[in-house]
């Protein structure tokens, strides 16, 4: 069929609307001949997609990804965060430093097996089983050279060796027999163990006319007591320790003991001879020479009571004391216990009368506050110390003898103890 008019260029050198052929803008590559005239109508050609290029130098719409974010837009600051210094940036907001993929979808190609040959294969199993044959033989040397009796844990001994001596067992299992409180009471070593002992102590060179002046003075005895009955407690097999002196004031009156107010006590929980000032100082006020006698016999009957203590006899009669079938019997050894602790102190009196000046005024003195103290002159009418008569019944004779023994009230009968 001849060719049509249709893609003839017109008198005025342009082709008619609708009719122009389609030619390439690029430059042709050499030679490829002159473009051929493609209609907008050819179906193949819109149904065919456009290959992407793939020469260098080449360009086109699918060439790269679109431009990044320009750079100096205001960041949106990340709210919530704990970091200081303000919000830190999130998000795409900086141009990447690379301008190539960062990641891809294929993975690196695998790199092929090692292949070795078969004898390479076989010598190396070869050497495996060896070296397991040689250690397992050499384990079973090693178990039967230490033998059945005597495990891995034990050092190797040579025939010619002496067997390693075994140490005894350092537990010892000692069985403390329970002493019987009336055997405590009435068969203390107490008894045996002698005179106290005089040890030169002068009476204390204070003036007890104030508060610490008082506390002073009783603090001043201490040591003269505790020279005289720490070789008497050692001859008795118990261990020896001082007591403490304290004031009887509104702080202390409230400790683990309770006594009576104005009143001086002992407490063995704190190994403490409570002192009452305020009786002490009016006394001291009325008469001196009777308020200082006073004193040293009330620290010596309170200091009986720590030796009771430690001689655990005060344990003892408080335990009788707790079991009483009834309240006279309470009482009762209660005044066993009080006349003894006056017992114990006249003993020591009289091993240090002349040291401390009992002689003269002062012994009349003494004797006469002994044989007026006792149950008769308690406010409360309360049996729990001993008439007077029993405390001056106790007191004599040990302040003559300065011996412990004439003190065993628990053995005496109920007459002498009332």
């Amino acid at each position: 069929m001849p060719d049509s008019d249709e893609g003839a260029p017109g008198p005025s050198g342009d082709p008619a609307a609708g009719t122009r052929p389609l030619t390439l803008k690029t430059a042709q590559p050499g030679g490829l001949g002159p473009a051929r005239s493609v209609s907008l109508d050819d179906a193949p050609l819109r149904r065919k997609a456009r290959p992407l290029p793939t020469e260098p130098g080449t360009t086109s719409e699918y060439s790269g990804p679109p431009a990044a974010p320009q750079t100096g837009v205001p960041l949106t600051p990340l709210t919530g965060t704990r970091r200081v210094g303000g919000p830190r940036a999130t998000g795409w907001h900086s141009n990447p430093s690379r301008s190539g993929a960062q990641f891809t979808t294929e993975p690196p190609p695998a790199a092929p097996p090692r292949q070795y040959s078969r004898p390479i294969i076989v010598g190396l199993s070869i050497l495996v089983v060896l070296m397991l044959t040689g250690a397992t033989i050499g384990g079973f040397k090693l178990v039967n050279s230490y033998g059945v009796e005597r495990p891995l844990s034990q050092p190797s001994v040579k025939k010619s060796q002496a067997p390693l001596p075994v140490p005894p067992n350092p537990t010892v299992t000692v069985t403390a027999s329970v002493v019987p409180d009336l055997v405590r009471l009435r068969q203390n070593e107490l008894y045996a163990a002698g005179q106290v002992a005089s040890v030169s102590c002068k009476e204390p060179a204070i003036k007890p006319d104030s508060q610490s002046a008082i506390l002073r003075y009783y603090r001043a005895l201490l040591p003269c007591l505790d020279k005289a009955w720490a070789p008497v407690l050692k001859r008795a097999h118990y261990p020896f320790r001082s007591p403490k002196v304290v004031l009887q004031t509104n702080q202390t009156t409230a400790s683990s003991c309770t006594g009576e107010k104005n009143v001086a006590y002992y407490c063995p929980a704190d190994e403490s001879i409570y002192v009452s000032w305020k009786a002490d100082l009016k006394d001291y006020k009325d008469d001196p020479l009777s308020a200082r006698v006073w004193m040293i016999d009330t620290m010596a009957h309170e200091y009986g009571h720590h030796v009771q203590n430690l001689t655990e006899m005060l344990t003892a009669a408080w335990s009788r004391e707790g079991w009483a079938n009834s309240k006279a019997e309470e009482l009762e050894w209660s005044r066993r216990t009080e006349l003894q602790a006056s017992c114990l102190g006249a003993a020591f009196l009289g091993a240090n009368k002349k040291p401390l000046g009992l002689s003269g005024r002062k012994l009349e003195i003494w004797e006469w506050q002994t044989q007026h103290s006792g149950d008769e002159y308690n406010p409360k009418k309360i049996r729990d110390h001993g008439s007077r008569k029993n405390h001056w019944l106790w007191s004599e004779p040990a302040f003559k003898s300065a011996d412990p023994k004439l003190c065993n009230t628990f053995t005496a009968p109920a007459a002498k103890v009332s």
